[in-house]
């Protein structure tokens, strides 16, 4: 099938993933097995169906990657960024350094040529972003020691793929072929060696004053397909932005989600993105797989294997060195190295771009292409025997819960800042708890911002933007929408997917109520209650009865009101019962009788009102 169209290609490769990623996962398997294992069944030398569209689609799909990297920067704060700036160039400068001096010599000692054995140690030093940081969220270990070393060494080595792509020529020396077609070489010569300086300044000015205020015109419209095309539109326009500037493409669409993680629009730019950030993923992890060429291994196997055993041992050992210096522990220093011990997507590019400046041979590059491509499919086995054999017999595993329950005691997301949520989130806030706020308000969230309060944009009733927001790793979940169906729908999934949260809910009146009681809610706070009953102490005031007495009679109310509600919650649950408004009178009538009874039953006396307020 070599004639196939794009098309066709594009539909055989999700057909593939679609078919092979279940099958592992009942297996107990990664996802990225699956995807890679789909590949080769479809690639030439199995069922050969991929036909000329591969290497397209294999091109399109690498803008998963630049996506991905996207959603890691909206999730990291500038002064988070800050933080873990000595764990993001100690340990990533070290591993990127020893790892190709390591593999330099190792190289040179095998007679490889000086410039050879140097280009394919700087492009083996680094690992795969896709593959890494996928298992670490699909196995829920990214907030980890371990996790977080692993983000931060992946970081620098992103970063260091611009200066690696400027070295590759200065070692091509006669050899440079390459064509500068950058951005910037209309600039003075004495400006352009800055250009890397300029183009992420140029970058951040456009986040704070262009990205943000564009997002807010959008949002306006009140149209979510737009807020999706304006997504789409911010990361391809700064992926392309930073490729003409001679940047990495990557690095830039992470410094533009930097720039964006204040901003109240982060968890709806998550949730707008994340699905092509999948889709394009799991296309790239089957083109891998469909590129393994099994007919150079076949030649040549013994080189093929030594070069991918030289090349794991050689990252695992100088990763395990660095955790142990940067103090890991002994679980979490495994789980690091067996991470990061393959080589990267970016080693695809790298090694191309050095076949043109004739570093590399076209053999060579197919053999290094294949080396690759093997270390990534080992890297989800690895994984597998480190949590199946290595973790069990050390006894050492720390959960994330434990880990998180240092870190923040009580997370708080309210869904929901109108005339009600506004008044929960402010007690909240002059007590001290700092609650994650969604609203699709883009004005009041502009206010609210101003203010201090942490405020984001977004619809919570599409389950991207809740999770977004931290209700994994959340305590608390408030409720607090003026529309019932909306709060109803929210509470279903939440209840469903995270059941870790303790839900408090805003409820119309006693019908929503009983909606929300059967279906497992115990805080709930009818909006009409309250204020019904203040009026009515106070009335009770204004008639000549004592203040304390006033409000003891609405305490009391409000208990027994409450009681009936449940009551009639579960009679409604086991009659299922749907409300009409007739049903509705009676349901009142039965409750005045309440009232009433209740009232008389129990006799209470000034005495007993100064033992309560005392």
């Amino acid at each position: 099938m070599a004639e196939n169209s794009l098309a066709i290609t594009a539909l055989i490769f999700l057909g593939a993933a679609i078919i092979m990623v279940p099958l592992v996962r009942k297996l107990g398997l990664s996802s990225v097995i699956g995807y890679i294992l789909g590949g080769i069944i479809i690639g030439p030398f199995c069922l050969k169906l991929t036909g000329r569209g591969a290497a397209d689609i294999m091109h399109t799909s690498e803008f998963g990657v630049i996506m991905l990297l996207f959603l890691v920067g909206l999730e990291i704060e500038p002064r988070k960024f800050w933080v873990i700036r000595k764990k993001i160039f100690g340990m990533g400068l070290s591993q990127v350094l020893l790892t190709t001096v390591v593999l330099f010599t190792i190289f040179y000692w095998a007679n490889w040529r000086i410039d050879q054995a140097i280009t394919v140690a700087l492009c083996f030093s680094l690992s795969s972003t896709a593959i890494v940081l996928q298992t670490l969220k699909e196995k829920n270990i990214f907030r980890t020691d371990a996790g977080e070393a692993s983000f931060s060494i992946l970081l620098f080595q992103d970063i260091s793929v611009i200066p690696i792509l400027a070295l590759l020529p200065i070692i091509a020396q006669k050899h440079d072929d390459h064509e500068n077609q950058i951005l910037f070489q209309y600039l003075p010569e004495w400006l352009q060696p800055f250009s890397i300086i300029l183009g992420v300044g140029l970058l951040i000015f456009m986040g704070r004053f262009i990205f943000v205020p564009f997002l807010r015109f959008v949002s306006r419209s009140g149209m979510n397909e737009l807020l999706t095309a304006s997504s789409l539109f911010l990361v391809i326009g700064v992926s392309e932005l930073m490729y003409s500037a001679g940047l990495s493409a990557a690095l830039g669409a992470f410094i533009a989600g930097l720039m964006l993680a204040n901003s109240e629009f982060r968890h709806e730019l998550e949730n707008q993105i994340d699905p092509f950030k999948g889709l394009l993923l799991a296309v790239f992890f089957v083109s891998v797989g469909s590129t393994i060429n099994f007919n150079v291994i076949a030649q040549d196997p013994m080189f093929i294997f030594a070069v991918v055993a030289v090349v794991l041992l050689v990252k695992l050992g100088v990763l395990l060195g660095i955790g142990q210096f940067f103090g890991l522990k002994t679980n979490q220093n495994l789980l690091l190295a067996f991470a990061l011990s393959q080589v990267g997507e970016f080693a695809f590019v790298l090694i191309n771009y050095a076949t043109n400046l004739y570093l590399v041979s076209p053999h060579l590059n197919a053999q290094l292409m294949a080396v690759t491509a093997i270390t990534m499919c080992i890297t989800p086995i690895l994984f597998i025997i480190n949590e199946k054999l290595i973790e069990p017999r050390l006894q050492l595993k720390k959960t994330i819960t434990e880990k998180l329950e240092g870190i923040t005691p009580q997370k708080v997301i309210i869904v929901g800042f109108g005339h009600f949520g506004s008044t929960v989130g402010r007690l909240l806030k002059a007590n001290g708890i700092r609650a994650t706020v969604l609203d699709s308000d883009s004005e009041r969230i502009n206010l609210l911002r101003s203010h201090g309060f942490k405020v984001y944009y977004g619809d919570a009733t599409k389950p991207g933007v809740l999770r977004s927001a931290g209700a994994e790793t959340a305590d608390l979940l408030i409720l607090c929408l003026d529309n019932p169906e909306s709060n109803k729908l929210i509470l279903h999934y939440a209840t469903r997917h995270y059941p870790q949260l303790k839900i408090f809910v805003r409820a119309k009146n006693r019908l929503d109520a009983y909606d929300f009681l059967n279906s497992g809610v115990d805080h709930i706070y009818r909006e009409t209650l309250g204020t019904a009953v203040q009026m009515a102490v106070d009335v009770l005031k204004a008639t000549g009865m004592r203040a304390y007495a006033a409000r003891r009679m609405g305490e009391r109310f409000t208990l027994i009101d409450k009681a009936m509600v449940r009551k009639l919650a579960k009679e409604q649950l086991k009659d299922n019962i749907t409300f009409t408004m007739k049903a509705s009178f009676e349901r009142e009538a039965e409750l005045l009788a309440e009232d009433s009874q209740s009232f008389d039953e129990t006799h209470w006396n000034d005495s007993e009102d100064e033992d309560y307020l005392n």
